[in-house]
């Protein structure tokens, strides 16, 4: 009688179909010596699970199974039939309900992990032989597991690599918007006429576009973005490390020449249009000025009058007798007017104007004018809620013609008790 390579096929109403058959054929292909450990497979199968395309459920009963098989090696010398039923399964499989069970078993065998072996009346039993060797079970057979543990190990292979890969991508990330955001604060703070805030807003929309549940084909072209950032922000600013170094050559080897006038007035107090450069008055008519503007500047102290024209500019000194809190925070003292705008961008940052509101201001008031305005507002601080909203407001009185620095300063230094004569005019 042929007792070789026959095929099985269900007990009752159950269908057959090819890729049963298929996975019968594997089975009875296994090496009699093979032997795997079967608690690595399974957490193999668990880790390959997406691709294998098994739910979580049909893993638990899996393992149930698994418990039925005594020794710890599935091998062909001990057999590969376990033949619990229903219920002893159900209590392993932490109490599932009998019709979910059947479902997923049902799942195991269409996936290739089991097949069934069915007796003549459709029941799990094992049947020895009168010597006491041998004999036969019916039931669940596990041989596809082993037939199939190279196919699982690299699945599970393929998912750690994967899941590696996505972790030092999202790793990447991180570093690259920790990178790009001091790269622009940065430059917010040494190179103020770039638009920093353009910048910013590419920053973002690389990082909106990233989903929650990000994947590698999601990360990929959100880290070619972030670099190419990075590397146009890094340029900028070593632009400005190499222009250092060539002004610190320049002195260091014209050493020998001396000029009196040490500090220029026309770079501590240039004009405020948005083009700087422009030549400041002298101290008598900063003097003037200052007299003739005293009625006028009685108005609000946020400068709302609108019959004041900026025809001559606020002196640096007198800037910052008014406002002397930002003093603090800039690096070296303020000598001049870039040191008054670096000191701005940080107290902006501070009190929590955005960028673009302190671009806005920039833009309409000049890059001078808008760095006073940071310097009166700090020193109101507490009494102002939104500093970010304040900036608009005056940003956008001064695009009507309807704020002016000068009566802000003049005001802040009546609060101060500063002894400044102001004086009307006649």
């Amino acid at each position: 009688m042929q007792t070789g390579n026959a095929f099985t096929t269900p007990f009752g109403r159950r269908s057959l179909s090819l890729g049963m058959l298929a996975t019968q054929a594997q089975a009875q292909e296994i090496d009699p010596e093979a032997s795997i450990d079967k608690w690595k497979l399974f957490r193999s199968l668990c880790e390959a699970r997406a691709l294998i395309g098994i739910s979580d459920r049909a893993l638990v009963v899996l393992n149930a199974l698994l418990t039925f098989y005594p020794q710890t090696e599935l091998c062909e010398a001990n057999g590969l039939v376990v033949f619990p039923s229903n219920m002893q399964l159900s209590l392993r499989a932490h109490g599932m309900a009998p019709a979910t069970l059947r479902r997923h078993l049902s799942a195991l065998v269409e996936t290739g992990l089991i097949f069934r072996k069915d007796s003549p009346n459709g029941k799990r039993y094992a049947r020895k032989a009168r010597a006491g060797e041998g004999g036969e079970a019916f039931g669940f057979s596990l041989a596809p597991l082993v037939s199939r543990a190279a196919e699982f190990e690299a699945l599970a292979g393929q998912v750690r690599s994967e899941r590696l890969q996505l972790k030092l991508m999202k790793e990447r990330v991180t570093l690259l918007r920790r990178d790009i955001v001091k790269l622009i604060e940065l430059g917010f703070e040494e190179l103020p006429h770039i638009d920093w805030s353009a910048q910013y807003s590419r920053f973002r929309a690389v990082i909106d576009d990233i989903p929650r549940q990000a994947t590698i084909d999601d990360l990929e072209p959100a880290v070619d973005g972030l670099e190419c950032l990075q590397l146009e922000i890094s340029n900028l600013l070593e632009d400005k490390l190499n222009s250092k170094k060539t002004s610190a050559k320049a002195s260091h080897s014209e050493r020998h020449k001396h000029n009196s006038n040490t500090q220029s007035t026309s770079d501590l107090e240039p004009g405020f249009g948005k083009t700087q450069g422009a030549k400041t008055a002298p101290e008598s008519e900063i003097e003037e000025t200052i007299e003739t503007r005293g009625d006028e500047a009685r108005g609000g102290d946020d400068g709302t009058d609108t019959d004041l024209p900026d025809a001559k500019p606020v002196p640096l000194g007198l800037v910052r007798q008014a406002c002397p809190q930002i003093v603090v925070y800039a690096r070296n003292g303020i000598a001049n007017w870039s040191d008054l705008m670096a000191a701005a961008v940080v107290v902006r940052s501070m009190l929590g104007v955005s960028p673009s509101a302190y671009e806005e201001a920039c833009d309409v008031l000049g890059q001078e004018n808008a760095a006073i305005a940071i310097a009166c507002i700090l020193e109101r601080a507490e009494q102002i809620n939104s500093a970010g909203g304040y900036l608009r407001s005056l940003t956008d009185k001064a695009a009507r013609g309807e704020f002016s620095v000068w009566p802000m300063v003049l005001a802040q230094l009546r609060a101060n008790g500063s002894h400044v004569r102001l004086v009307t005019a006649t």
